[in-house]
This record gives C-alpha cells, sequence and structure tokens, in this order.
C-alpha cells in the first residue's frame, strides 16, 4: 500500500527548515511544502497549497499555517484525508492582535525589520529557552529568509482572516491538536474550543514547550505526528 503523502503549512516568518526533524524522519514519504511567500491573503495561500498537494495527503499545519489549513478545508475537504493543527487558533484578530500586527508592520516601515523577530521572541519561546542559541539562531535565519516584503504580505494575510470557528464543526477527518503548555501565541482555552468543536479531534499537550514544538521537542512531536499519520495506513 502507497504511504499517505504530507502537505506542511508553515507560520509566519517560518520556512521550510522548521519542520526539519519532521522531513528527516519521513525521508521516504512524499512531503512537501506549502509556498506562503507570495500571497497577502488566506485564500490566496489555500489556493496555492492545493495546487501543489499530491490529490490526497495529511496536512499538518503550524500558527499560520493553521489558518490556511482550516481555509482548505472549507475549499477541498475531500482531498484531506487528516489534519494536524499545531500551534494555531480559530478565532480572527481581536483589537489587541491587530494593534500588535500594525506595530510590527511600523517597524518594517521604519527599516527596522530585523526587530521584529527580537520582539515576538518572548512570546515564541519559554523564559528558560530564549538564550538556547540554536532556536534563537533558527528564528532569527527563517526570519532573515522570510524577508520584509513577505512578512507585510503574510501580516495582511492574517489581519484579513475570517474566524474559523464556526466552520470547525463541518471537520469530518481525524484531527489532531498540538500545542505546548510554554506557548505564548495561543492559549489552552483556545484548544479547548477546537477541541470541543472538531468531533473525534484529539489533543496533545507538550509541558514546557512554547510555540515552535517542531524544533524545540523534535523527537516528541515527530513520534505524536508520525503515529497518529500511520494509524491512516494501519
Amino acid at each position: 500500500m502507497s504511504r499517505l503523502p504530507v502537505m506542511l503549512a508553515s507560520g509566519q516568518l517560518l520556512t521550510a527548515e522548521s519542520w526539519a526533524p519532521q522531513r528527516a524522519a519521513w525521508a521516504d514519504r512524499d512531503v512537501r511544502h506549502a509556498d506562503h511567500t507570495r500571497d497577502d491573503t488566506i485564500a490566496g495561500m489555500a489556493d496555492r497549497l492545493l495546487a501543489a498537494a499530491p490529490p490526497r495527503f495529511a496536512l499538518v499545519a503550524h500558527a499560520m499555517g493553521g489558518f490556511v489549513a482550516m481555509e482548505v478545508m472549507r475549499r477541498a475537504a475531500p482531498r484531506v484525508a487528516r489534519l494536524a493543527l499545531v500551534a494555531t487558533l480559530a478565532s480572527a484578530d481581536g483589537p489587541a492582535q491587530t494593534a500588535r500586527r500594525q506595530g510590527y508592520i511600523d517597524l518594517v516601515t521604519a527599516g527596522r525589520f530585523d526587530q521584529v523577530i527580537e520582539e515576538r521572541i518572548p512570546m515564541l519561546f519559554p523564559s528558560d529557552r530564549r538564550d538556547d542559541p540554536v532556536l534563537l539562531g533558527a528564528a532569527r535565519r527563517m526570519a532573515a529568509n522570510t524577508g520584509a516584503d513577505t512578512f507585510l504580505r503574510q501580516q495582511r494575510a492574517i489581519m484579513g482572516r475570517i474566524d474559523s470557528r464556526p466552520s470547525l464543526g463541518r471537520i469530518t477527518v481525524p484531527a489532531l491538536l498540538i500545542r505546548g503548555t510554554g506557548d505564548g501565541i495561543t492559549t489552552a482555552e483556545q484548544q479547548a474550543d477546537m477541541l470541543a468543536a472538531i468531533l473525534g479531534a484529539r489533543l496533545e499537550t507538550l509541558p514546557g514547550v512554547g510555540h515552535l514544538p517542531m524544533l524545540e521537542a523534535p523527537a516528541a512531536t515527530t513520534a505524536i505526528l508520525t503515529r497518529w499519520i500511520d494509524e491512516a495506513e494501519a
């Protein structure tokens, strides 16, 4: 039996590097990474993902990639065999989030794009990991490789996204949620709401892990995702 292909959807200011441990573990599988660099709407990102994806696939999405994944489910649910949402949420931005994002845009407009990732580090990583040279190096490198222009497109897409909570109940494929308890961007309450809304969804919580479990806890995250994908092939 052929193995289920995997489509990866990354978060803002992240590249395929954010999935490096998982891609290495899945070297014998068809794994593709969605391009979130060219569109300034979540709908556009979803269409580009679907154009690049196999006919049927497991969709593994992180943060902003989760917003794209929920749009994919609204547009082409039959193509998705399994759905994993990592460190993401379903609601649209509130006033506080919009104000924070406008602050990032102001930094870029003032020519200080390099400060954006520094502003985000306390939200990305728990306090005991904020001096980790490997994690910080990866976050800064991916931000630099993303660049200011792409970041602004991603910001516009995120700020203009719809509230996905009303459509969660229409998701019928096996769904997995993953969140670290040290995530400074998503909350346990948001995960509980998603868990309740998606029929049969499962939540895996990683103690002490922040917003980037793929890199912060690569072995645990890879094991969870691998078991979940393999369930479709048993």
